[in-house]
């Protein structure tokens, strides 16, 4: 998967985590972007222990994968802070 397609499903996985758990999270576009990115790590890391498969392109799967790392990421922050 190329550095575009990261920033894609960053972007998309990381609005739709805001959008799922609304709240005061930190940043804007960039931050928002960077939340979707290693959300689709954890998720593409998570997916692959259950058997789902990773993160492998800009699709519905991946996108789902991302956004699911990107919530947990979300309520790990909001734990810890």
């Amino acid at each position: 998967m190329g550095l575009l397609s990261w920033v894609l499903v960053g972007l998309v996985a990381g609005l739709l985590a805001k959008l799922i758990m609304p709240g005061k999270d930190p940043g804007g576009f960039f931050v928002t972007i960077l939340i979707g990115i290693v959300g689709g790590l954890v998720g593409g890391y998570l997916g692959k222990l259950v058997g789902f498969g990773g993160v492998s392109g800009f699709d519905f799967k991946s996108i789902l994968l991302a956004t699911g790392g990107s919530l947990i990421l979300l309520f790990v922050y909001r734990k810890l802070k």
